[in-house]
């Protein structure tokens, strides 16, 4: 259980320090021709992680039809949803990034009611609390928002579709299978738009290559494997709140290495939004079980 939540605490570290490598990566490419050669490095990266799970167990939902109908959806959800982060890196911060596409964990147990989903009173609570902490972290006192905010917010609902999806067609293709194809999908499409939109040029894919890397391989060849690994012993309930945590990685990487700032309401906002992500993923045994501890009741 120990290795298994260092497994998943590393995991999240490394998404978390993601954000950092994803600002860099914009000195020298444009949002989608970023997301292009990061995603197709990442399908990449778990060519060996496929092959071996191909050799061990065979692959679920190998068949053209069975890809497709996984693949495409779930790439297109990865590509709206990582286009409007990327995107929104031009305008905030990697800290403001981590916490807010965080919200989809609480999101998707709210979006999860239109497919009859059942969502606990601990749910909704935590998505009130990671709502005010949204409004301290993104509203200043002058009612302005920052643009790149609001495209996190909306990007937030796409990774939350995201999540929904992947658990949709986890049952019908094997999981990493289904990552490569989301990652060719979603890295296809955004070279795609790069080439229509954005000047990319070999010298600038050169420039970026460290971001590139650390973004591609390690973000998703190396966690990807470490989650999947994690995730193994781990109680899923654990295993979400742990990897919340990478909000907390993307706050520390802005600060320690761009040399980001957060104000004490920025700082006010960055807790409330954790503390409702932790609130929406715990158990509503466990909460009343706490509240009983000795003390509580006065």
């Amino acid at each position: 259980m120990l290795q298994s939540n260092l497994f998943l605490i590393l995991a999240a570290a490394i998404w978390g320090f993601g954000f950092v490598a994803q600002r860099l990566g914009l000195e020298n490419l444009g949002p989608f021709g970023f997301n292009g050669v990061r995603f197709l490095i990442g399908a990449l990266s778990l060519l060996p992680l496929l092959l071996w799970q191909m050799r061990r167990d065979g692959l679920q939902g190998a068949e053209i039809k069975t890809m497709c109908r996984a693949g495409l959806p779930v790439g297109l959800l990865l590509f709206a949803g990582a286009s409007l982060q990327q995107a929104a890196l031009q305008f905030t911060t990697a800290a403001k990034a981590g916490f807010i596409t965080g919200l989809y964990l609480v999101l998707v147990p709210l979006l999860g009611l239109w497919l009859r989903h059942k969502t606990s009173i601990n749910t909704w609570c935590g998505g009130l609390v990671a709502l005010a902490g949204l409004y301290f972290l993104s509203v200043a006192t002058d009612f302005s928002v920052n643009y790149g905010d609001i495209l996190l917010f909306i990007g937030a609902f796409f990774w939350a579709g995201h999540l929904l999806s992947i658990d949709h067609f986890a049952g019908k293709m094997t999981p990493v299978l289904l990552a490569v194809l989301q990652f060719i999908v979603c890295g296809s499409l955004s070279l795609a738009v790069a080439v229509c939109v954005e000047t990319i040029s070999l010298p600038a894919i050169q420039a970026s290559l460290g971001p590139l890397l650390y973004a591609g391989v390690v973000a998703t060849g190396v966690a990807y494997t470490l989650q999947i690994v994690g995730q193994r012993q781990a109680h899923p309930a654990h295993a979400a709140i742990i990897l919340s945590l990478e909000t907390v990685f993307a706050a520390v990487g802005g600060v320690w290495l761009l040399g980001e700032t957060l104000t004490s309401r920025a700082l006010l906002g960055c807790a409330l939004m954790l503390a409702g992500m932790l609130l929406s993923q715990l158990p509503l045994r466990w909460l009343v079980r706490a509240w009983r501890l000795p003390g509580k009741n006065g």
